[in-house]
């Protein structure tokens, strides 16, 4: 919506999907279709261990809003809903779940040359308030983040983080867990298309002295076939491979092997239908969480 700095949610996210997106170890079918009328319809269905689940959503772009409707197998109803620019400058998102007056969430968005503002309120008898903001340039920027419970009047949360971004590279690090963690990631892209990247991450938590380290990356194999693969200093190995079928669908199949016990079964996880779609919604309601 504007040149100036990413969203706090950003820091760090290319780096997250890259080692985290389209990864699963549960039997997961998703398609998707489209109607003339510019409906997206998904449909989920999830085997994890002997339970089963599924689920059915619709979304629908008119102009400056989007509408997304999901029905799952226990009888929820979610809405999410996007509007853009209702005040210059702003995006602002509402979700609630249909007979549940607890789940409501509302957030507005302010984007600036050189500074962006998020405010989330989750709309409880008690509200939960998270605000953040980042200041800086698209190529550099700082920011953080605080969520306060009114109930208690304690904060909930209160991260930090700084951004660098170059053309062929970008470079994050977040002070989290109300400063009990530290988490430093890098990203290198292969290819001007940033089709192919390598990956690394180191996070720290302070309190157990715990260090995580995690190598990964993509490759595009042509312009229908991507593979990932990530591999963490725990031995643990995850392998993706995502073909796009037909245009905006993609086939997904991932598996996880513990290399320190080969003596156990490979975790193989989803054959997944997907749409390019899924991104957005994806983002929408990261943004409000």
């Amino acid at each position: 919506m504007s040149k100036g700095p990413g969203l706090f949610s950003d820091i760090g996210k290319k780096a997250k999907d890259l080692l985290t997106k389209d990864y699963s170890s549960d039997q997961k079918l998703t398609v998707s279709t489209y109607t003339d009328a510019g409906v997206a319809l998904t449909s989920t269905a999830v085997k994890k261990g002997g339970l089963s689940t599924g689920d059915l959503a619709a979304q629908y772009k008119h102009k400056n809003s989007i509408i997304h409707v999901k029905l799952d197998t226990e009888s929820n109803i979610a809405t999410t809903l996007t509007f853009t620019d209702i005040l210059p400058s702003t995006k602002t998102i509402a979700s609630f779940k249909l007979f549940d007056y607890n789940s409501g969430k509302l957030a507005v968005q302010y984007f600036h040359d050189h500074a962006t503002l998020t405010t989330a309120i989750a709309l409880k008898q008690s509200p939960v308030v998270d605000v953040s903001a980042t200041i800086g340039t698209p190529s550099i920027y700082f920011g953080a983040e605080a969520g306060y419970d009114t109930s208690s009047g304690s904060f909930t949360k209160y991260t930090a983080g700084v951004n660098v971004t170059r053309s062929d590279s970008s470079a994050f690090v977040i002070l989290g867990d109300k400063g009990d963690s530290i988490r430093a990631s890098y990203v290198h892209y292969l290819d001007q298309l940033k089709k192919s990247a390598a990956v690394g991450e180191i996070t720290r938590k302070f309190s157990t002295n715990e260090n995580t380290f995690t190598v990964g990356g993509s490759f595009a194999v042509d312009h229908l076939t991507q593979v990932k693969a990530k591999l963490n200093n725990n031995g643990k190995l995850g392998v993706l491979v995502q073909h796009e079928v037909v245009p905006k669908s993609l086939l997904t199949v991932s598996g996880e092997v513990d290399t320190k016990a080969f003596d156990k079964h490979p975790k193989f996880g989803e054959g997944r239908i997907s749409s390019s779609t899924d991104e957005c919604l994806e983002v929408a309601v990261d943004e409000i969480c």
